[in-house]
């Protein structure tokens, strides 16, 4: 794999439990945790997540623990120094981002601006 550049962004251990969990689920020991921003979302910018098996070109690839993040050059200038949990409580469960460059989150910490 081309593009690797690791401690850009770190998956906590939760993250990391999680993401093995669902692609032994899965059968797929290809599949990839890919996140991206959009444009939207309560404070401008909003995160997404998917599960990949696709990398493209220009894709950016982070390895964890032999986890592997894709992450394209756009979104990645505002995810440098970020940190990808997975939390589960009350409201449900999903990937979060601590995210250093954000200057404002809404509430439900989907969405930022910078």
């Amino acid at each position: 794999m081309k593009n690797i550049i690791n401690n850009y962004v770190k998956l906590t251990q939760t993250a990391i439990k999680k993401i093995k969990n669902f692609i032994l689920i899965k059968k797929n020991k290809n599949l990839k945790l890919r996140i991206y921003i959009i444009g939207g979302g309560c404070s401008g910018f909003q995160y997404q997540f998917t599960f990949d098996e696709n990398i493209n070109e220009d894709d950016m690839i982070i390895n964890q623990e032999n986890i592997f993040l894709i992450i394209d050059p756009i979104s990645l200038q505002y995810l440098k120094g970020g940190e990808i949990d997975y939390i589960e409580n009350l409201e449900g469960s999903k990937f979060i981002v601590n995210n250093p460059n954000a200057k404002n989150t809404c509430g439900c910490g989907s969405s930022f601006n910078i």
